[in-house]
């Protein structure tokens, strides 16, 4: 009697070289407990080295720094935004005396921005350059961490949140947007932030809301739930973010909408009869509640140095403060309405996703020596190209992938459809605006998203555990090409990112498209 012959595994059930040594780290307990930390702190740290090292250079105001170092400083002095006489650029460089005056000046954002660039410069003072743009490099750091902590939480795989994280950490747009003392990071930070809320109050929500009445097995209402204090968080979050540009009222608006429309999906899976009605009429209105009174309160504390002064733009207007507030508001909305003055890095959202014409934030006058003859300084919101154009190619397919499983009735991955959230908060507005004077660098609100995006399609194309084993590592071995190319890729453009001086004909390499020079 012959002994019985043991049974292989099929060629498609065995582990790629990769998955074994995932699955033999995440499996050991000290290698995975070391690994759930360790990785997004080493992401982190590579996102704050390539945002915080030489971050003074250059050492002027570049670009819109002309507005917002100044309103910063101003705030800091009088509370308000302050008038600012002649040579005020020059001044901050050499610490003169600063020429300010305490008569109010119209500005059209609000204050919570420049306040934290405030807190920079009140370390170091108006001249010191790393001051004005500490409090952006922190939060573009940071928005790092929360990337990964959102990929992290909708896909439940640290290689997917590390990847999210690592592509927006080595990312030019991202770089240069937090090295610069502007609004756009912060609001970056802050929408992001909101996110994050938002998919916590969801993952502890919803449980709560699919439970159905043991005595009604088909309840009519379902539940209305007040006790939801990550929606509140999201609403001060997202309430910041409006309080550093009134683009953050998409994202309010936005977010909103995915949490009415993630309750009425719960309620119907909980076998609640008049689910929409209950999630629009019924939580609706508490959720409203929840969310924007939250983020009103917020916004409205940002104007505390207007309320509590008497020097303010149009303070004057009426005795009642916040009447008077109310008429500074409708001045801001009429000149954002009737923003076409032009400008020559100016670019329509239509072309933002063909990246037609990024900003160069500043081009030095008199570049160090760089061992030739001809040399060039610039600092440019050119992203990595390759992460654009990949993560523009996967918000594609995400919308592809949520229409499939809308027409044949398939349940919705949140790691499919979230960023997509992201992404209409921060891009399908402006396309409202065609004539409108916006830039490329506004992106910057998408990058996250987009790296989300871009790390959850690259887990896709690597392959599933039950795909066949010559699938999967076709699929990983492309993967990890794509990311290897592309940290090469950042590596060639970080001196564009920076302002190091190159020879000229290196500078050109990098303009791949005539919009790029």
């Amino acid at each position: 009697m012959t002994a019985p012959v043991p049974l292989l595994p099929a060629p498609e059930e065995r582990l790629t070289r990769y998955g074994q040594l995932r699955d033999r780290i995440l499996r050991d307990p000290d290698w995975g407990r070391m690994l759930r930390w360790f990785a997004p702190l080493v992401v982190t740290v590579v996102a704050a080295v390539l945002r915080l090292v030489n971050l003074g250079h250059p050492h002027q105001l570049a670009f819109d720094e002309t507005y917002y170092v100044k309103d910063a400083w101003s705030l800091w002095t009088l509370g308000y935004e302050g008038t600012w006489g002649e040579n005020a650029n020059e001044a901050f460089i050499t610490l003169q005396e600063l020429p300010l005056a305490d008569n109010g000046s119209f500005v059209v954002h609000p204050p919570l921005g420049k306040w934290l660039i405030a807190l920079g410069m009140s370390i170091g003072g108006p001249d010191n350059t790393v001051g004005w743009r500490l409090a952006t490099a922190l939060l573009g750091t940071a928005t790092v961490l929360l990337v990964y902590l959102i990929a992290r939480r909708l896909t439940g795989s640290i290689v997917v949140a590390t990847v999210a994280g690592s592509l927006l950490a080595i990312d030019g747009l991202s770089i240069v947007m937090s090295r610069t003392a502007l609004l756009d990071g912060p609001l970056t930070f802050f929408i992001v932030l909101g996110a994050l809320f938002i998919l916590i109050d969801r993952d502890r929500t919803i449980p709560l809301l699919e439970i159905s009445d043991t005595e009604a097995p088909e309840p009519l209402w379902g539940r209305v739930l007040w006790r939801r204090p990550w929606l509140i968080a999201a609403g001060v979050a997202l309430g910041a973010a409006c309080a550093v540009k009134w683009s953050g009222l998409y994202a309010l608006a936005a977010f909103g909408l995915y949490v009415v429309v993630t309750d009425a999906l719960a309620r119907r899976r909980a076998g609640v009869a008049l689910w929409p009605s209950s999630a629009a009429f019924r939580q609706g209105p508490v959720s409203f509640v929840l969310l924007v009174f939250p983020a009103f309160a917020t916004y409205l504390v940002s104007w505390t140095g207007w309320l509590v002064t008497d020097g303010g733009y149009s303070r004057d207007s009426d005795p009642n403060p916040l009447i008077a507030l109310w008429n500074y508001h409708r001045a801001i909305l009429n000149f954002h309405v009737g923003l076409n003055s032009g400008h020559p890095y100016a670019s329509a959202a239509w072309e933002w996703p063909l990246l037609l014409r990024p900003t160069a934030v500043w081009v030095g006058t008199d570049p160090a020596p760089c061992g030739v003859d001809h040399c060039i300084a610039v600092i440019s919101t050119i992203p990595n190209p390759l992460i654009w154009y990949a993560s523009i190619a996967a918000a594609g397919y995400l919308v592809y992938r949520l229409v499939r499983a809308w027409v044949t009735r398939r349940p919705i991955e949140p790691a499919l459809t979230f960023p997509l959230v992201g992404l209409a908060a921060t891009y399908i507005p402006w396309l409202m605006f065609p004539e409108r004077t916006i830039f490329q660098f506004y992106t910057v609100a998408m990058a996250p998203f987009l790296a989300i995006g871009l790390a959850v399609v690259l887990r896709v194309l690597a392959g599933r555990r039950e795909d066949p084993l010559h699938r999967r590592q076709a699929g990983e071995r492309t993967v990890m090409v794509f990311l290897v190319v592309v940290v090469l890729v950042s590596a060639f453009y970080y001196p564009v990112w920076t302002g190091v001086s190159v020879p000229y004909d290196f500078w050109l390499l990098h303009n791949w498209l005539p919009g790029w020079v």
